[in-house]
């Protein structure tokens, strides 16, 4: 299974989140995430899916699906570009007055911050990409995970569509 990043521009008009995820379940797509939200323009939104396909040639056929939703302005997979992608998690750990100078040290690297506490727990938020998230929870699991909320991802294409290759190798030049 391949993971690809889908973006659609819509109109932000009730039902259409539901007909739009409707495409995905009729066609047996496994959303990962999705998250929507306005976008610089009154009235469109902007939706990010995360979702596994077998072969490229059912991505191919969802995007046509999706184009020819009339709510639907604009759909790109954007999951081979330059992409600035992220992430937010609250994790609510455990924690005590032992604990809590430690699991501050784990935060602290990862730019994470600790955004309430209480006698027993306290929360962390923290923002990136995907497999930053996974990195923290994983250090965080051995102090009690509480809870955990996460938002999905969001994304779009970078400014300048540079492969990710050309980027590494014009930053080594510099």
């Amino acid at each position: 299974m391949k993971r690809r990043i889908v973006t659609a521009t819509v109109l932000n008009q009730s039902g259409v989140l539901n007909r739009v995820t409707c495409l995905f379940t009729k066609r047996h797509f496994n959303i990962e995430s999705i998250t929507v939200g306005h976008t610089e323009t009154e009235g469109i939104s902007k939706m990010t899916f995360v979702v596994s396909v077998e072969d490229d040639r059912q991505i191919e056929q969802l995007l046509k699906q999706l184009n020819k939703q009339i709510d639907v302005l604009k759909v790109s997979d954007i999951t081979n570009q330059a992409i600035v992608a992220r992430e937010l998690a609250l994790i609510k750990v455990l924690a005590n007055g032992q604990t809590r100078a430690e699991i501050n040290g784990i935060v602290e690297p990862f730019r994470a911050l600790i955004i309430d506490l209480s006698r027993d727990t306290l929360i962390v938020q923290v923002t990136g990409d995907t497999e930053k998230i996974e990195a923290i929870i994983e250090l965080l699991k051995p102090y009690g995970i509480k809870e955990l909320s996460r938002t999905g991802v969001t994304a779009f294409a970078r400014g300048s569509q540079k492969s990710v290759t050309d980027i590494k190798q014009y930053t080594l030049l510099k």
